[in-house]
């Protein structure tokens, strides 16, 4: 069942999700926010998307931002859950959540264009209007959220902005539809250099848009068992 209604946002029966549901185990609130909508305000409209992947992140372990200490910088990772952590990377900005316990996060991956009643087709052109490809031209919509900064960039998130904030129902949230993944891919993150413990099974994608998300997990070759597992949502989390 979607989270209750919040009556603060700004449309009737609006479903925000509050600071307490990221107060939870890194990889349990990576899972959980599969199938939420994040919403960020640009001018009269709000653009959305679905978050079908993600990565979670601890203090103690090498492939953490916040494993390499206490930053003015990095000091969202050791906030409360609920706070907004953003940072440059591959040119880009990124948007991560803090989890429960300090220097503990949740990064966005990657998420899926959304639109209903309050993100509509004008909506959705000014997300393609941020986010052209090499070219220029209009990015299809299995392409224009399919990474941490072209989420970012098609939603306009940068990190001046909301590095190190906590949500704001007027203008930046993450909204529960009741939208849940039927299965979820669990397999090992992307990026992380060896010796960094990049063997952790950290990276968790919606299966039913594992080949929108950054690199499909499900593609030809891998191994189930192997290279990734299939997990219900209500399965225990590894």
């Amino acid at each position: 069942m979607p989270t209750d209604p919040n009556l603060s946002l700004p449309w009737p029966q609006g479903r925000a999700l509050p600071a307490s549901f990221f107060d939870r185990d890194a990889r349990l609130l990576a899972r959980e926010l599969l199938g939420k909508v994040i919403r960020h305000k640009c001018g009269n409209f709000w653009l959305s998307a679905r978050i079908i992947e993600t990565e979670a992140y601890y203090l103690a372990e090498k492939g953490s931002h916040a494993s390499l200490g206490y930053t003015h910088k990095r000091r969202a990772l050791f906030m409360d859950g609920g706070h907004i952590y953003m940072y440059y990377a591959r040119g880009g900005d990124s948007l991560n959540f803090s989890a429960q316990g300090a220097g503990n996060a949740v990064l966005i991956k990657s998420a899926y264009a959304w639109q209903d009643i309050h993100s509509g087709e004008q909506a959705l052109a000014l997300m393609q209007a941020n986010n052209p490809d090499a070219q220029g031209r209009t990015r299809a919509l299995s392409k224009l959220c399919n990474g941490q900064t072209l989420l970012c960039k098609a939603l306009g998130l940068h990190v001046p902005d909301w590095d190190a904030q906590p949500f704001d129902e007027q203008r930046l949230f993450v909204e529960d539809l009741g939208e849940r993944p039927q299965q979820i891919v669990q397999c090992t993150r992307l990026g992380i250099p060896r010796g960094r413990d990049e063997q952790l099974p950290y990276r968790f994608v919606d299966a039913a848009f594992a080949r929108y998300c950054t690199r499909n997990p499900l593609r030809r070759g891998q191994i189930a068992g192997k290279d990734f597992y299939l997990l219900n949502p209500e399965d225990d989390h590894r």
